[in-house]
């Protein structure tokens, strides 16, 4: 059981991964121009729920499976996507609005928060692994 918990805890990260990357690939697009506000905005906002709910998903796993480190250590980068996204101001397109994104330097800090994520999940991406073939050598 705790290798079926660690298989679909690296599956859901690697999606998280690909996602980090995404995010990194289109704030640098708007960064160069090379796309406007609007569609790199509305690019963005479609996978903020799917993002949420993927890590909420490996988090609550690791508490039911009483992985209480790996829980401690998701717990706050989960609480940060389900603040930002209950934050969002009325009237705003979502958590990327093309009207804010060039005001106060929101591009660069989105774009920091994108690639902490990434190497955030790089590193739940190892222990996942290291765990899952833990699990597997001792079942």
């Amino acid at each position: 059981m705790e290798a079926v918990v660690f298989v679909f805890s690296l599956l859901d990260c690697c999606a998280l991964i690909f996602l980090s990357v995404y995010f990194i690939i289109t704030l640098s697009d708007l960064e160069c121009d090379y796309i406007n506000a609007r569609s790199c905005c509305s690019k963005l906002n479609k996978w903020i729920i799917p993002e949420l709910i993927g890590h909420t998903l490996v988090t609550l796993l690791m508490l039911v499976s009483l992985h209480w480190f790996i829980f401690l250590l998701n717990l706050p980068v989960a609480t940060w996507n389900i603040y930002r996204f209950i934050m969002v101001p009325s009237g705003n397109m979502g958590v990327f609005d093309p009207t804010e994104i060039h005001n106060r330097g929101q591009l660069k800090s989105h774009m920091k928060e994108a690639m902490i994520k990434l190497g955030f999940h790089l590193l739940c991406f190892f222990m996942y692994l290291y765990s899952m073939i833990l699990a597997l050598i001792n079942d």
